[in-house]
């Protein structure tokens, strides 16, 4: 009975340093995100607002939910969460049982079996050390994964705003080809209501003038030879010559007049002609712009991970985001909240931590255990000369204490030198991160003001040769300019046009930018409140 209690009491032993061991791999003093069925969309879209299904955050949501890239990066994430409980964990303990193939004989009796139980502990911080590294190196994953979708939100930016402009330029365009039209109706008018348009009839309605004069001077020479008076009759001849000469006059004057009429209609018809081939060159510009439309929303589905196919619902226009940029705090702002100088920070903090673990590992370990030998009775009870005591087939329980001898040095300093040497290449690696991203942060606000410049200079060359056009318009209608004129202050309105939506994106896709570099986790929301 006796020897069952103390089976009874190892066991209560093993269970205990079993829950002791349990305990300590599922305690951390590090703080992790929690590990819920939601830790996904929560993290994925994070400060994405719900939005109406052809909203620009819509599409941003879908890309975070569906990116292949951005999950990726997030099961790592999750995978070095997973890291954390076997950081710091206590070793196994160790059960060792032998049984004597014939019990041994002792002083007080045969030793059948020993039952050694053994659980070896780390140097006192050994475990936080490693926890904290392991933590690090989760936050380390985290800022990986932020990045990835901070770089997901920047091409759907981009992807977006190059869109937009391309669709502003087909409006463009075909605004354009409608002024060709109009120009072109008013050239057609312009030619027919020419004489020299009018080439049938309006032929027939000039000889009748020409030939009048002539039939009125044959009728007077009639009425003077009926007279009889040959000086009435030279009289008379005389003036029909005079009427003669005149008439020849007159239809010399006429042939030259209708020599002009003629070179104004050919001239009107040629600028018809010329109408008709700026519309054509538009109409083909208006397919080319089509086509990369198709061809950029293939890819702006694909950072969606959408079918090619999807529709994609874009705004008529495209107008700059409303931006103000404050380099000394966005410096700062970039300096708290970047992911990528975070990860470096988080991968020197591992660093760190890993060179305190590494000082605890080269300290002994002690070790504590208990070990129970099962003890049967001697069958002699005496019979050999030895006195049979109290103790005869007691069993025995032995508590231990082990110790182990790091004699070993160079190895545990060499690895504390490695951390600490990668821990001084994290800081050289994090200051060259940092002026990388400073230097980024002036070009793009040289590239954000050159944009607004151009933004400015457009917008005011367009309405000039909005003007102007409108003008020469009238003027060609009323004869006082040339076609050529026409066309080329179109050419020029359109082209103003369409470097307008060119600068537009670009300044939109440089404020995107900018907030890419402060990160959208701190800015998304302001962001998509400006963009409607």
């Amino acid at each position: 009975m006796k020897r069952y209690k103390n089976l009874y009491c190892i066991l209560l032993l093993i269970a205990g340093l079993t829950a002791i061991s349990a305990a300590a791999q599922t305690t951390s003093p590090f703080t992790a995100a929690p590990d819920t069925g939601l830790i996904s969309d929560s993290l994925i879209v994070a400060s994405i607002p719900r939005q109406s299904p052809d909203s620009l955050a819509h599409y941003l949501e879908t890309a975070a939910h569906n990116n292949p890239g951005v999950r990726a990066y997030f099961l790592a994430y999750k995978a070095s969460l997973e890291k954390m409980p076997q950081a710091g964990a206590y070793p196994d303990p160790e059960l060792e049982i032998g049984f004597f193939l014939q019990p041994m004989e002792i002083l007080d009796g045969r030793q059948i079996a020993d039952f050694t139980l053994m659980q070896m502990f780390p140097w006192f911080g050994t475990r936080k050390a490693a926890r904290t590294e392991a933590g690090h190196m989760a936050n380390m994953a985290f800022e990986q994964f932020r990045e990835t979708r901070d770089n997901l939100y920047l091409q759907v930016y981009t992807q977006w705003f190059l869109l937009c402009s391309l669709q502003q330029q087909l409006n463009n365009s075909r605004e354009n080809r409608d002024y060709l039209k109009q120009l072109e109706t008013l050239a057609l008018r312009k030619f027919s209501a020419s004489p020299a348009g009018n080439t049938g009839s309006g032929g027939r309605t000039q000889a009748t003038p020409v030939t009048s004069p002539t039939s009125t001077g044959t009728s007077s020479m009639g009425a003077s030879g009926n007279m009889g008076s040959m000086n009435s009759m030279g009289s008379s001849m005389g003036g029909s010559a005079t009427q003669s000469s005149t008439s020849g006059s007159s239809m010399s004057s006429m042939g030259s007049g209708a020599g002009m009429q003629s070179m104004s209609g050919s001239s009107g018809m040629s600028d018809v002609l010329r109408i008709q081939l700026e519309i054509a060159e538009l109409e083909n510009s208006i397919e080319s712009i089509l086509s990369r439309i198709n061809a950029e929303t293939v890819a702006f589905n694909a950072l969606l991970n959408r079918p090619s196919g999807s529709k994609v619902h874009l705004p008529d226009s495209i107008t700059p985001i409303p931006f103000s940029l404050d380099v000394a705090l966005t410096a700062e702002q970039i300096s708290l909240n970047n992911p990528m100088l975070a990860m470096i920070d988080e991968e020197g903090a591992a660093y760190r931590a890993k060179a305190e673990m590494d000082k605890k590992m080269s300290y002994p370990m002690l070790g504590i255990g208990i070990q129970y030998s099962v003890i049967g009775k001697r069958m002699d009870m005496g019979h050999a000369g030895l006195p049979v005591t109290e103790m005869n087939g007691m069993d025995m329980i032995m508590p231990m204490v082990s110790i182990s001898l790091p004699l070993y040095r160079s190895k545990y300093k060499a690895q504390q030198r490695e951390s600490s040497i990668r821990w001084q290449a994290s800081r050289q690696q994090y200051a060259d991160t940092q002026n990388a991203l400073q230097t980024e942060l002036y070009r793009t606000r040289h590239s954000l003001d050159d944009a607004s410049r151009k933004i400015t200079l457009y917008e005011k060359q367009s309405q000039l040769a909005q003007t102007t056009y409108h003008l020469l318009v009238q003027e060609f209608v009323s004869g006082k300019s040339d076609l050529t004129d026409v066309i080329q202050v179109q050419r020029q309105l359109l082209d103003y046009r369409l470097k307008k939506a060119e600068a537009v994106a670009e300044y939109n896709t440089m404020v995107a930018s900018i907030q890419k570099l402060v990160s959208f986790n701190a800015s998304h929301d302001n962001v998509l409140r400006m963009i409607k």
